[in-house]
């Protein structure tokens, strides 16, 4: 097909809280169809709910960047990936070898443990933002500290370097990062972990980056340990930090629901977060494929070779899944949504990011019951040019 005949992706959006309207479009009338990319690629789009699914869950669709036909999201993503190539761009049995070994600290009993110290830190930096003089800016003082304090403890990375970590993640994660400024960031930061673990394996201590070392000894070397770090240091902070925000931002345009919210019940909770994950999609670049067998997805024949273009964000917004998908409802019974991904590599930290995030919701908006947006809603910046969506800044008041 011409190019004129084939749609740009990514796509732009018309309500910043709402995936592009063309998606809508294309679900209804040709949800596996081509899309064109940055480097003039025609990989295939997924925008149904249960194609989405039935491609995640099947083998035969590579998460391993290096072959030829991966989508890549950037030149920067590209150039990045193929010179540090973490777990989650690898297929099994090496990907399950590499998650395997993780398993044990994002389970859902040892993640609950740790709830009582993330209310601790939620509870801390709420102190500290109202001891302050508002306006504030809600990302630095609040969104942001949260999780990268939780992750930072249980990688046993020093908090103290979180400016450092933070400026090259936003680099590592920037569509607007030139090739060079990726890979520079990211050995940076590379660089960094390492020498951190050189001083772990004299000293190791009760945290899982020393874990790995002690467990490892032998078949990982401190480069494929830092990576594995690098990951879990970026995806730990960068996601919750943003669902942090622009679930606060959301809710306050819904203040029936956020005056229920409000009221703390755990069941309550637990679903508007559910909900709010399915509403916003963070994730706005679609997960990437490409398949290593003819494979038939939706009517059309995906051949050996051909990139794929998971679009979470128009699966979640899918009417055969979910009831009036364009409403936010936190009664709905969400879990079933892809926000997480779904098949061998749906997200390993989904366990600890609902516990943040269960804490956030349960106990900011009850301890500032007056929260408010300081600035009008058109001059909030959102993150259109990050491959993790959200807001820049987000100044409220109360």
């Amino acid at each position: 097909m011409p190019d004129t005949r084939v749609p740009a992706y990514p796509m732009k959006r018309g309500c910043p809280f709402d995936p592009p309207p063309e998606l809508a479009r294309i679900r209804a009338e040709d949800p596996v169809t081509r899309v064109r990319l940055w480097d003039g690629s025609h990989p295939w789009l997924i925008t149904g709910y249960d194609d989405q699914r039935a491609v995640l869950r099947d083998r035969r669709f590579s998460a391993d960047v290096r072959r030829p036909g991966y989508p890549h999201v950037t030149a920067a993503s590209q150039a990045r990936r193929r010179r540090s190539r973490s777990f989650i761009s690898m297929d099994e049995p090496e990907h399950g070898r590499y998650r395997r070994m993780l398993t044990s600290t994002f389970m859902i009993k040892r993640v609950e443990a740790l709830r009582p110290r993330i209310q601790k830190i939620v509870d801390e930096l709420i102190d500290a933002m109202l001891a302050g003089t508002p306006p504030v800016d809600l990302v630095s003082a609040f969104a942001l500290p949260v999780p990268s304090l939780v992750i930072c403890e249980l990688l046993g990375v020093p908090y103290a370097d979180h400016d450092f970590f933070q400026r090259c993640s936003r680099t590592v994660i920037s569509s607007r990062s030139t090739p060079e400024e990726a890979v520079a960031a990211g050995d940076e930061l590379k660089e960094y972990l390492i020498r951190l673990l050189g001083r772990k394996a004299d000293e190791p201590a009760d945290d899982l980056l020393s874990r790995l070392l002690v467990e490892q000894a032998g078949t990982m070397t401190h480069s494929q340990i830092a990576d594995m770090g690098m990951l879990l240091l970026i995806a730990g902070h960068e996601t919750t930090a943003n669902m942090i925000a622009l679930g606060t931002l959301t809710l306050l345009q819904h203040p029936d629901q956020l005056d229920e919210l409000r009221e703390g019940d755990p069941g309550l909770v637990k679903s508007a977060v559910e909900e709010l994950l399915r509403y916003l999609n963070i994730v706005h670049s679609g997960r990437r494929r490409v398949a290593i067998e003819d494979v038939e997805i939706g009517g059309r024949l995906i051949k050996a070779g051909e990139g794929v273009i998971v679009a979470t964000d128009a699966g979640n917004r899918d009417e055969n899944a979910f009831s009036d998908p364009d409403v936010l409802d936190i009664h709905r019974d969400a879990r079933h949504h892809v926000a997480f991904g779904y098949g061998v590599h749906q997200c390993l930290g989904q366990p600890l990011a609902r516990v943040e995030l269960q804490v956030v919701y349960s106990t900011l908006y009850r301890r500032v019951p007056t929260l408010r947006l300081a600035v009008p809603l058109e001059e909030v910046r959102f993150k259109h040019d990050m491959l993790v969506y959200g807001v820049h800044e987000l100044p409220v008041s109360w």
